[in-house]
């Protein structure tokens, strides 16, 4: 199971060590979470539009899950919060998704053994803070749903699914309990 540790140099970040199958899990999380937030990067017709990072076509998500990752900004005020979207989601889906190019870059680079440190910190908090969000919205996860999911019989194809949504609960608590004991030394 993953291993949280502090780092030797006394830096703040932690020592991550993850069992194989851990870490190909989370390259194939991070892959398909940069693939569902990356913003659409067709060439704009106004150069400017493009040059500000504008999206003029922004729309609230259908998906429920992208929705969670891309909430309306102002709840009640569809006029304001499509506003707020068309200056704001192309670049927070381009931070979602450097998130995950940076725990991809992690993971090829250090396998299962590798530091988290420096900016690479919140890109990892926010790569499974994402993650956990996106899981949690499809298997419909809250405070009256756990122990029901948590009970499921292994036939049921959401057994698999919470099972990686709890590990990454797990994983993410460990990162920002590491991290806090640091900052109270």
């Amino acid at each position: 199971m993953a291993a949280v540790t502090p780092l030797a140099s006394g830096e703040r970040g932690v020592h991550l060590e993850l069992e194989e199958v851990e870490s190909a899990l989370l390259r194939s999380l991070a892959g398909q979470l940069l693939d569902f937030v990356a913003p659409d990067d067709t060439e704009s017709e106004d150069p400017l539009v493009a040059l500000v990072g504008l999206d003029p076509t922004a729309s609230t998500p259908e998906d429920p899950a992208l929705r969670r990752l891309l909430p309306d900004a102002y709840l009640g005020d569809d006029e304001s919060s499509a506003q707020f979207r068309r200056y704001t989601e192309r670049d927070l889906r381009a931070a979602k998704a450097r998130n995950a190019e940076a725990v991809i870059r992690d993971l090829d680079a250090g396998g299962a053994s590798f530091d988290v440190v420096g900016e690479r910190v919140p890109a990892w908090l926010g790569f499974l803070n994402d993650t956990r969000l996106t899981l949690g919205v499809r298997l419909d996860v809250s405070e009256d749903s756990v122990e029901e999911l948590a009970d499921l019989p292994d036939d049921d194809p959401r057994a698999t699914l919470y099972q990686v949504y709890d590990w990454l609960t797990f994983l993410q608590e460990s990162l920002i309990q590491r991290l806090l004991l640091d900052d109270s030394s």
